[in-house]
C-alpha cells in the first residue's frame, strides 16, 4: 500500500538535501524538534498542516509545490501498482469495440479487416 506520509517525507527530505541543509538547521528554523522532523522525513509520523507549513517556510518552498510533487509521485505509484492488460485473463478482457468508445466495427469496413489480415 502506498502511504501518503512516506511520499511526503521523501519529498521534504529531497528538498532539504538539495538545498544542502541539515535536519538541525531546518528543525531550528521551522521550530520543530529534530527528532520529530526526522520521523516526518522517514514517513513515520503524519505532519499536521501547521507543521507542514512551518517546514515549507523553513525550506522556503510553497506548500502547494510540495503537495503537487507528492500528488505526482502518488499518481505514478498508483499507475505502477495497477495491473497491466497483459495480466488480465482473456476471458475478462472486453472486445476492442467495447473498450474504445465510437470504434468502428469490422462489418462497416470489411476491406480494413482484410488488409490487416494480409
Amino acid at each position: 500500500m502506498i502511504l501518503l506520509r512516506q511520499l511526503l517525507g521523501d519529498v521534504l527530505r529531497r528538498l532539504r538535501v538539495r538545498q544542502g541543509r541539515t535536519l538541525r538547521e531546518v528543525s531550528t528554523q521551522a521550530r520543530v524538534s529534530l527528532g520529530y522532523l526526522s520521523e516526518v522525513e522517514r514517513g513515520q509520523k503524519e505532519a499536521s498542516s501547521e507543521l507542514l507549513a512551518s517546514i515549507c517556510g523553513a525550506l522556503e518552498v510553497p506548500l502547494s509545490q510540495v503537495l503537487r510533487e507528492v500528488s505526482d509521485q502518488f499518481a505514478l505509484a498508483e499507475l505502477q501498482a495497477a495491473p497491466v492488460l497483459a495480466d488480465v485473463p482473456d476471458h475478462e478482457r472486453l472486445p476492442l469495440t467495447e473498450t474504445v468508445p465510437g470504434s468502428i466495427s469490422d462489418s462497416v469496413f470489411p476491406e480494413v479487416k482484410d488488409m490487416v489480415a494480409a
